[in-house]
């Protein structure tokens, strides 16, 4: 079976020209001032939810599309053609990191104060996993939450965070009975105008400039019951690693569509751009390397598609989620040191596009788990290591 065909139909295809239409018209002629700025304006998250964008494989009662995992794939991909990772990946925390688990596992009401609005765009998400001392291992964060009657009093400190500066409502990882290892880990929906709540620092990054990141100070902060995902303390450990699975899949759909942005710039730029009296393309050894890059490309592209194909049939398949995350990474790393030694000494200029998305490339092999850390996950999945 032809996995693209499968897993593709003509709505998707119609998807996928509606978000490059508003990628091309809407966001990229502004990229360049975003970046400079270190910040990219609300007024796009709600552009996405006005757009239908914000839920396509959420349920439409609570105001998503309804669709599948595979429009959701076309939706990252599309938006990586905007010309910085930033935007890509904070649309994608708002989607595929903040609200998985609440989709699933929330309660209704739940569901109706914080997935609707931010479906709609009209609150912003961020995911509070990663503390200053605390980043993968996600069983033994810091941060805690001390039940006191209807309310949790939580304490601690969040780094690292995508959308920390702007976001509405955090969904925080948080130890509810210390000692316990996964077992004493919750998930908490935690409004960011709670007393308490507040932006330690803005951090400035190599890449993803345009994006907020921010540490986050918790002291005192008083947490409904009600707004424990599950409503039962214990469960987050197991809800988070499932969220996980979504962040990584966004991340490698991301990786696939900002590595093919970057290559077909490049052999644009190699075809105009003349060297000992011929186009660059024209010599073999710039040839061959384009043809490497486009070679990797493919392999990422049909490896995210199967995986989401796999996905669509019913499986869990966690092993093959955390290869595409970290292949279609390292596919995007090298793709984009491959076009910016293309571009040779242009390439090291800030104003060459093809510098952008080699710092931005960076991250995709940190973030939503490293590179090691997936090779621990597929290890163990696959039988080779028992792990601890």
């Amino acid at each position: 079976m032809d996995v693209p065909s499968a897993i593709f139909t003509a709505e998707h295809d119609e998807l996928r020209g509606a978000v490059r239409r508003f990628v091309d018209k809407e966001l990229a002629p502004s990229v360049d001032e975003w970046e400079e700025d270190g910040y990219f304006p609300d007024w796009v998250f709600r552009r996405c939810g006005e757009l239908g964008f914000l839920g396509l494989h959420y349920p439409e009662r609570w105001g998503g599309a309804g669709g599948d995992l595979a429009a959701e794939i076309v939706f990252i991909e599309e938006l990586s053609h905007c010309g910085a990772g930033a935007i890509p990946m904070a649309i994608s925390v708002q989607t595929d990191m903040a609200t998985p688990a609440l989709a699933e596992f929330g309660s209704d009401e739940q569901r109706e104060r914080y997935l609707r609005p931010a479906i709609a765009g009209e609150k912003i998400g961020a995911i509070t996993v990663s503390e200053p001392d605390a980043g993968s291992d996600v069983a033994n964060v810091s941060t805690r939450a001390v039940r006191d009657g209807d309310t949790w009093m939580v304490n601690g400190r969040k780094m690292f965070i995508t959308n920390g500066a702007r976001a509405d409502f955090l969904t925080l990882v948080a130890q509810t009975e210390p000692g316990s290892g996964y077992r004493g880990i919750s998930l908490f929906i935690v409004d960011t105008d709670l007393p308490g709540v507040s932006v330690s620092r803005t951090l400035k990054k190599l890449g993803m400039c345009s994006s907020d990141t921010a540490e986050i100070a918790l002291d005192d902060v008083p947490v409904p019951h009600a707004n424990l995902i599950g409503l039962e303390p214990g469960q987050g450990f197991a809800q988070q690693m499932w969220q996980f699975q979504y962040e990584r899949l966004a991340g490698a759909a991301a990786s696939v569509g900002q590595a093919h942005k970057t290559l077909t710039e490049t052999i644009a730029y190699a075809r105009d751009r003349r060297a000992f009296g011929k186009p660059i393309a024209d010599h073999q050894v710039i040839a061959h390397m384009l043809a490497d890059a486009a070679t990797e490309l493919e392999a990422g592209r049909a490896l995210l598609y199967s995986t989401v194909w796999r996905i669509q049939q019913g499986e869990y398949p966690v092993a093959e989620i955390s290869m595409a995350k970290k292949y279609c990474a390292q596919m995007q790393n090298r793709l984009a040191d491959t076009c910016l030694q293309v571009y040779g000494g242009y390439g090291y200029m800030a104003e060459t596009p093809v510098s952008r998305a080699w710092r931005d490339a960076r991250l995709q092999r940190i973030g939503a788990g490293t590179d090691q850390i997936m090779n621990e996950v597929i290890a163990k999945r696959l039988g080779i290591s028992a792990g601890d």
